[in-house]
Parts: structure tokens; C-alpha cells; sequence
């Protein structure tokens, strides 16, 4: 019989249910013989689904201790950084908040740090946003439900708006911002045990094991801990970069450099656990934007040091570095890719359809994407030719269409005769029958019409697009918005066809 809220058994121990005034009581009985105990081993966080009537609930259960010992459930607060109103993303965050830009055909951005933190134990959650954040809580309370955690330990993913208070009457000015109005609903969970802040970025795509990093957090006795991505020459002068000592502590931080600036950057990367062929080919550690603080450390540094300071990457940790704090470097050797412009989201994207070993992957049991429940029907493909393509939940594809490399959001309509190439197409936040639309007007029916050739583009969602129109950038116009009014602009080289927009039959992009 199956334990109500559990997934797996310590061996040597039965369940049983029993019911007592509509609640579930579960009793664990011993064994029958005595026999030595043995420490629980450690399993891979699970989800498991309740969706009774419309909602869902995710609740998430271990079998023993954290890896390490490290009680992530009652020690460690998740902070999303919902990122400000994502200019960089323009117009796919025209009218919804940037962590709930769709991804990968059936998510969106906000479910990677989420998920990622309930494959490691974190089940206090919260996403820190103040830009059309509508669609963005709907997701949130809509897939997660409030109610992430194992038996003993509930949990919560919700979202913090930038609000007036009687001390702040401003919105947030920058990441540290955002976290320094929230302070006084942190300290709540600092008194319910929480020793350390995650502070993770909505708008990352990467796989990690936060157990790991705040384990090595807590071992180096560090106030502060950076993820550390090694990088090459052509790739740093991008990011933010970091010198550190033999033993990884951060000793120098450079914003972006280039130059002699940039040579100065470069440091001995075997430190952080490289090989040395590697090491050679990435001398230089980047900062991923993804801290573990000290709860105590930051609320000084926020609250009294650095008061007036807004930015964690710019001002905070390198701010505490110069006041003495023990600011550490931990090593991420996996897949990680900041997609904050439209040009990485594309292609970000388009990557996940790599075959046989992408980047990042979906398919992955051990450490799963949760996101919303939609009960929608399978994909429905009626004689086309689908290669190196991914098509999400509720598709219909009629005869006579070619997609090749392509990303196929749920509920897509695409109809006879189409070419999509090179795109990705968001689907539809809803269904519509051919009737509903012939009632209208001059209206368009939901989806892509008969015969039309997409080619290099990201069509959002509930777009109409008529028959026969050619979207393919023929002209290789790298940014174009004089068109915005007529529904599609042009960012980094890919058209965008904005969420909700018509494109009217036979129409050229």
C-alpha cells in the first residue's frame, strides 16, 4: 500500500493508512526483527501530482537526509530575481513579465530556477518582479499552488511585486533593491531557521544541484558564495569576471573588461578543479549571476553598509569583498546560457531540438521541468514532414506541411501546406473552431494559414497569420520596429511576430 505523501520507503518499514475525521494518518510499523541501523541513503527530490478539479499541487518528498547533511527545506530561502521590465526581450515582454516568456514549447523561463530548486531541496520560493507580472503569478499559482514541500516541511512559490510601504514608496532600483524592500519578509524566515539566501536569476537556462554549491558554501565558512562559470577569451568580455586565491576565495572583480583590463583577468583555473587542458583553454572565471549569502551577511550589507546600493553583481559583492567578507568562488562545469536577449533566446531555443545529446534537455527523470498541468490532448500530425523538431501538447499539424528545426508550442494550428524552418512558434493560450471565427468579419482564424513560409522567426502567442504569407527576413534586416503598429518587428536578425497580433493574408516580411 502506498504511503499518502510519499514516494519511497526506508527498507524494514510498512505503511498503513487508516482514515480518522476525513484526514489521512500514516503509521510507520516497525520491523519484526531486530536489526542494525543504517543511515537512510539520500534520493533525487521527486514530484508528485494531485489535480483535483483544475489545480495542482506539487509536493516534494526525500527519503533520508539532505546530500551532505545540508537541511535545504528548513535552511535555505529561494530568491527568483524576476529581472526589471526585460528591454533585452522586447516584444516578447511586451505584455507579460520576463520569467514568463514560454520556453521549449510546453514552459517558460520562471520553471527552470523553480524546478531547479525543488530537484534540490528548496522549497521556499519566492520571484521578485514589478513588470506586467499578471501572467507570471497566474503561471506560478497555477502550477505550484503554494504548496511545495515534503509531509513535515510545507513549502511555497509566490510572487513579490515591487509595492509601496511605509518606508519605501519606490520601486525596485536594481536586483539588491528588490531584495532590501523585501527584507523584513526574509527576517520572518530567518526566524523560522533559514541560515542562507539563494539568489538566482529568472532568466537563466542550465540544470544545477544548489545542494552542492551550498554545501561547499558552508564547508569554506564563506559569507558569500559566486557561481563560477570558466570561460574562454571571445566569451568574457561579456560577463562580469573574478581573480581568486589557492583556495577560491574572490579577490579582485573586473565588470565586463576588455583589453590590458582584460588580460589582467586571467588566473589559474585548475584551482577551481579543471583539468589542465581545460584550464588553458579558459583562463578567465565569469560570475553566473547566482549567489548563496549568509542570511546575517547580507541583511548588514543591504540594510547598513551599502544602503544606497543597487546592484548585486556591481556594488554588493564586490562591496563586501572590500569590507573583509569571505567572498568564495564555486565551479559550475554544466550547460548554462543567459538568454536575456532575444538573439540567445532563438537560439537557446532552436538548440534544444539537437539531436542525439543537446545542451539541455527535458528529458532528463532524475531531474525533471515541472511546470503547469493543462490536461490538453496529444499533438495531432495529419501527413507532414517533422524533422529535428519538438511540437508541445494540443498541436494539430495538417497535411502537406514541412517542419525542420523548430520549436512547436502547445496548441499551435498550423494548416496545409506551411513551411516552418528555423522558428519557433508559441502556440496559443487557447482554443478556436473554424465557426467562432466565420461569425466575425474579417476575422482571422487562430494560428498559421494555408501555404504560408516561416524561415529565422519567433512567432508569440495567439498569433493570427493568413494564408500565404512569407515571414523570412529575405532582406537580412538585423533591427527593424518602424512595423511594431503592424504586428511584427525585427530584433538581433529574427523577425517577432508579437502576442496577439493579425498578420492579414499574403502579407511579405
Amino acid at each position: 500500500m502506498r504511503c499518502a505523501g510519499l514516494t519511497a520507503q526506508p527498507a524494514g518499514l510498512a505503511c498503513r493508512s487508516s482514515a480518522l475525521r476525513g484526514k489521512q494518518l500514516v503509521v510507520a510499523a516497525p520491523s519484526r526483527k531486530p536489526r542494525a541501523t543504517k543511515a537512510p541513503q539520500p534520493t533525487q527530490a521527486i514530484a508528485s501530482v494531485d489535480a483535483p478539479e483544475f489545480a495542482q499541487n506539487i509536493v516534494i518528498s526525500t527519503n533520508g537526509a539532505d546530500a551532505g547533511g545540508v537541511e535545504m527545506s528548513k535552511t535555505v530561502l529561494g530568491i527568483i530575481l524576476g529581472g526589471g521590465a526585460g528591454s533585452r526581450l522586447y516584444p516578447l515582454t511586451k505584455k507579460r513579465a520576463k520569467p514568463a516568456v514560454p520556453l521549449g514549447a510546453n514552459y517558460r523561463l520562471i520553471d527552470i530556477p523553480v524546478s531547479n530548486c525543488i530537484n534540490s531541496g528548496v522549497n521556499k520560493i519566492y520571484c521578485l518582479t514589478q513588470f506586467n507580472s499578471a501572467s507570471l503569478n497566474r503561471h506560478l499559482s497555477s502550477a505550484y499552488n503554494s504548496n511545495v514541500g515534503g509531509y513535515n516541511s510545507r513549502g511555497f512559490v509566490e510572487v513579490l511585486a515591487a509595492s509601496q510601504t511605509t518606508t519605501t514608496k519606490e520601486w525596485f532600483q536594481g536586483t539588491a533593491d528588490a531584495v532590501r524592500q523585501y527584507m523584513w519578509l526574509f527576517d520572518e524566515a530567518c526566524r523560522d531557521g533559514v541560515e542562507d539566501f539563494l539568489i538566482l536569476s529568472g532568466d537563466h537556462l542550465y540544470r544545477m544541484d544548489y545542494r552542492e554549491f551550498v554545501e561547499a558554501h558552508r564547508a569554506a565558512g564563506a559569507d558569500i558564495t559566486v557561481a563560477a562559470l570558466p570561460c574562454a577569451e571571445r566569451e568574457a568580455t561579456a560577463f562580469g569576471l573574478m581573480k581568486i586565491d589557492d583556495g577560491g576565495r574572490i579577490v579582485e572583480f573586473a565588470e565586463k573588461p576588455s583589453g590590458d583590463a582584460l588580460k589582467a583577468m586571467q588566473v589559474d583555473t585548475t584551482i577551481l578543479g579543471l583539468d589542465a587542458e581545460t584550464a588553458e583553454q579558459k583562463p578567465y572565471i565569469a560570475s553566473m549571476g547566482i549567489y548563496v549569502c549568509k542570511a546575517s551577511t547580507l541583511k548588514v550589507m543591504l540594510q547598513q553598509k551599502f544602503s544606497k546600493q543597487h546592484d548585486f553583481g556591481s556594488d554588493i559583492i564586490p562591496g563586501a569583498k572590500d569590507l573583509g567578507a569571505k567572498v568564495q568562488a564555486h565551479l559550475f562545469k554544466g550547460y548554462w546560457e543567459d538568454i536575456g536577449t532575444v538573439r540567445a533566446f532563438y537560439e537557446s531555443n532552436l538548440a534544444l531540438t539537437d539531436s542525439p545529446n543537446p545542451n539541455f534537455s527535458f528529458y532528463d527523470k532524475d531531474a525533471p521541468i515541472y511546470t503547469m498541468s493543462r490536461f490538453l490532448p496529444p499533438s495531432k500530425v495529419m501527413g507532414a514532414d517533422v524533422e529535428r523538431s519538438i511540437l508541445g501538447d494540443g498541436c494539430i499539424v495538417e497535411p502537406d506541411t514541412r517542419i525542420f528545426h523548430s520549436v512547436i508550442g502547445l496548441r499551435s494550428i498550423i494548416r496545409e501546406g506551411c513551411v516552418i524552418e528555423d522558428s519557433m512558434l508559441m502556440g496559443a493560450d487557447y482554443y478556436e473552431q473554424y465557426e467562432e471565427c466565420e461569425a466575425f468579419q474579417d476575422c482571422l482564424p487562430l494560428g498559421v494559414g494555408k501555404g504560408t513560409h516561416i524561415r529565422g522567426a519567433i512567432v508569440d502567442k495567439n498569433a493570427r497569420i493568413g494564408k500565404f504569407c512569407k515571414i523570412i527576413n529575405s532582406e537580412g534586416i538585423q533591427e527593424s520596429f518602424v512595423t511594431e503598429d503592424s504586428g511584427w518587428v525585427i530584433r538581433d536578425g529574427v523577425v517577432v511576430v508579437i502576442k496577439d497580433c493579425n498578420i492579414p493574408d499574403g502579407t511579405v516580411i
